[in-house]
């Protein structure tokens, strides 16, 4: 992964162009803030630390689960050749849309719908990034991540989650690894709480 490529662009990335006029005087701070329908944009150290987990490759195809506004997403098209969002709330999908393709993005592809279960029609993906929190690992979203590919994901209950590294070795086993605690909304769906 292009470290630098990364970072640069990173920095140059506005954060109040992917939050609503109430937030944009809090955009600079690094904290989480409220994108409506009870969705949240991570503090902006986390977003691109999670990124940089994911090491995303030039040639990388990367499946996001929850668009949000949109700013990971642009961090993974900077950086992947193709990335594939999927936003269960169409309003908040459909902003996001407007605002990378204001940034000149043509890259990305958009779903609406039940992202825990990922986006079957163009598996296998080389990363996947998960920016909601389930209850235990998808099942399916390890079966759609490639051989010798990264998927980055919060699980745990609903007062705080494990990020967790999952990797797939070029022979498809998988091996997890724990990152640090973390607090995200909930992954809605069948891999949601349960509590």
């Amino acid at each position: 992964m292009d470290w630098q490529k990364l970072e640069t662009y990173f920095r140059s990335l506005d954060r109040s162009l992917f939050v609503g006029n109430d937030m944009k005087k809090h955009a600079s701070h690094d904290m989480p803030l409220p994108i409506g329908f009870g969705q949240t944009i991570s503090q902006p150290s986390l977003v691109l630390e999670m990124t940089q987990l994911l090491e995303p490759e030039n040639d990388s195809k990367v499946l996001e689960i929850g668009t949000g506004s949109g700013f990971q997403t642009a961090l993974l098209a900077k950086m992947s050749a193709e990335v594939y969002t999927v936003e269960r709330i169409n309003k908040l999908a459909e902003e996001a849309k407007k605002r990378l393709d204001a940034l000149n993005f043509s890259n990305i592809y958009y779903k609406i719908g039940d992202g825990s279960t990922g986006w079957q029609e163009h598996a296998p993906y080389d990363r996947i990034m998960v920016t909601a929190a389930a209850g235990l690992l998808p099942d399916e979203l390890v079966n759609q991540l490639a051989n010798g590919g990264r998927m980055v994901i919060p699980i745990g209950p609903s007062t705080f989650q494990e990020l967790k590294l999952i990797t797939k070795t070029d022979h498809g086993e998988i091996n997890i690894k724990t990152v640090e605690w973390v607090r995200f909304v909930e992954l809605k769906g069948p891999y949601g709480w349960v509590e």
